[in-house]
């Protein structure tokens, strides 16, 4: 240990002698783009290879038991792994990445360079019905972060490399640079400016190189454009929009409601039995909900209904497209509940595969509605495409990221005009019932999303001892009048704290409240300061975060605030104070 940290110091200083700071950022960039890449490639071939393994030789024309066993097996290594080995909880990747960014000054647990990868394998690879883009993108973050913290940089470069982290893990497993680029502006919102998107598509770029390199050309939504668009079928895509709006609410809710249920039951193997039983008869009824659901949505794109329904109960109907219909729509309607009850019973996965999942079915399903009813004759593929991009818009408040990923996947933009009508009114239909994506509603709710609040990521930089003032003087409740008026007569201040002998803080006297008496001597022997003083509008405790300080000075309209530690008195923070200082962290913030 001792070793390593001498090296890095040796290598700190030989840096800081021959690379400047900006090249030292984009060698950063690459180094993480490469590294995230590579965990991309990683973990998407070893849950490919879990899941062939475990389901080879499975019958495709009957259901098969195995689907009761997988999944459960899967989440009970996920929590022995998270329980005994990591010994820390995962949670949700992209949340926490937010968090980090907002509390927690970008620092990440060493742990998750991998943990999320060790423990999605299991949890996906056995069935779990979630994505591995979010533990990807939570490992490239952390190696960004960790990258950071080694070599001492400060806040706003650790969150550029955590951007840069999760860039590259959406371009790495999509062979998606575009999309990785704008998932990181649209999601985690940082606030960059045009020079700092330089290290992004370095990431980016060198991500999808290297994905490149170790998979070939073909990725999970390989795709080439076969029926064009065409203008008469804009209305369909406006229709799909609002009802992709609508089942993103539906989704966010069920999500949110079921792990808020799961979150009641304090037993980690009481959560699992009834997380995994439900999961597993899921799955059991509805094998497309088995892992990630990929193959399902391929089986889509090449209109191979019958791949969807095989290996289940239910194959005997795949001759009958309204059979196929209802089907569908019961895969839009379970898959939340799947996804909800993989994560809540202690599976580790994000919702960017499931919202993906439910929106290829969802378009397929609304295709072939139309096309079987003999309104019009409808693409089927390019339905299922944009629906995909209509419920990531919706889930994930992310139309951007929906409307690049989408068109990467294509090899091109001959359904951009649909995917930017379909992903907009998608977006602007969730908007009217749901502010908040799914990603920051729980940190919304907690007063601690601050990365989409420009003022609160700037106050996140300010501490409160910088803005602490001490040149007050202290007067005791038994001081007199006339004694507070040669204390008076030597301050520069217009408040005086009231304290005890052990320096507890009872309250403050301000000159308004004796400006009527302290010329009247009369009053000098037998008035004491315990008659005068007055109980401060609010208190500030020493560990107060600099947003909660500024919201008890908007709830007071107090100029100044008194700040405590265990009721004893420390000094006072002014607005003045605090407004001088965000200026110069503002400056050091945007500054290039």
């Amino acid at each position: 240990m001792e070793r390593s940290s001498r090296f890095v110091r040796k290598l700190l200083i030989w840096r800081i002698k021959h690379i400047n700071q900006r090249q030292f950022i984009l060698i950063l960039s690459l180094i993480v783009g490469i590294l995230s890449g590579l965990a991309a490639v990683i973990l998407k071939n070893t849950i490919h290879f879990v899941h062939t393994i475990l389901t080879e030789g499975f019958s495709v024309d009957s259901k098969n038991l195995l689907y009761l066993v997988y999944p459960m097996l899967g989440i009970l290594i996920t929590i022995l792994l998270v329980k005994y080995v990591i010994k820390d909880s995962l949670g949700h990747g992209v949340s926490k990445i937010l968090y980090s960014i907002s509390k927690l000054g970008g620092k990440l647990k060493p742990h998750n360079n991998y943990s999320s990868m060790l423990t999605s394998t299991f949890t996906i690879g056995f069935g779990g019905s979630v994505g591995a883009e979010a533990p990807i993108v939570l490992t490239g973050a952390s190696l960004g972060s960790t990258l950071g913290r080694i070599f001492h940089l400060n806040y706003k470069t650790v969150t550029l490399l955590i951007g840069c982290g999760a860039s590259g893990a959406i371009a790495g497993i999509f062979k998606a640079p575009i999309a990785g680029l704008v998932f990181t502006l649209e999601i985690l919102m940082l606030d960059l400016t045009m020079a700092s998107l330089v290290p992004l598509l370095i990431s980016a770029v060198s991500a999808s190189t290297v994905a490149y390199f170790f998979m070939g050309k073909d990725v999970d939504l390989t795709f080439h454009l076969i029926d064009p668009f065409v203008l008469e079928e804009i209305p369909f895509y406006v229709i799909l929009g609002i009802v992709g709006g609508l089942v993103s609410l539906y989704f966010t809710k069920v999500v949110m409601g079921v792990e808020g249920k799961f979150k009641k039951i304090k037993n980690t193997y009481v959560k699992w039995i009834v997380g995994g039983v439900s999961l597993s008869l899921l799955i059991f009824i509805f094998p497309p909900l088995y892992g990630e659901g990929y193959d399902t949505l391929i089986a889509l794109l090449n209109n191979n209904t019958d791949a969807v329904v095989q290996e289940s109960m239910f194959y005997g109907f795949h001759d009958n497209m309204w059979a196929i219909f209802l089907f569908l729509i019961s895969l839009v309607g379970f898959k939340a509940f799947a996804t909800a009850t993989t994560t809540a019973s202690g599976g580790v996965g994000g919702i960017f595969a499931p919202s993906l999942f439910v929106g290829g079915v969802l378009g397929y399903a609304f295709s072939l509605f139309i096309n079987n009813s003999g309104l019009y004759h409808l693409p089927e593929a390019n339905f299922t495409l944009v629906g995909m991009a209509a419920i990531m818009s919706g889930v994930m408040h992310a139309p951007l990221t929906g409307i690049f990923l989408i068109a990467e996947v294509t090899h091109g933009y001959g359904l951009f005009i649909p995917l930017m009508i379909t992903s907009t009114i998608s977006y602007l239909t969730i908007m009217y019932f749901e502010p908040h994506s799914i990603y920051t509603k729980r940190l919304a709710q907690r007063g601690e999303l601050i990365t989409h609040h420009k003022d609160k990521a700037v106050l996140t930089l300010m501490k409160l001892n910088k803005v602490l003032e001490t040149d007050f003087s202290k007067v005791s409740p038994d001081t007199t009048l006339g004694e507070l008026v040669k204390i008076i007569s030597k301050s520069k201040r217009n408040i005086f704290p009231v304290v005890d002998v052990n320096d507890n803080l009872l309250g403050i006297v301000t000159l308004n409240d004796i400006r009527e008496i302290m010329f009247n001597s009369d009053m000098y022997g037998e008035t004491t300061v315990e008659d005068l003083m007055t109980v401060p509008p609010a208190f500030i405790q020493h560990d107060d975060h600099m947003d909660r300080v500024m919201q008890k000075f908007e709830r007071t309209g107090a100029w100044n605030l008194p700040v405590v530690k265990d009721g004893k008195y420390l000094g006072f923070v002014s607005k003045s104070k605090i407004f001088s200082v965000y200026r110069r962290v503002l400056v050091h913030f945007s500054d290039e």
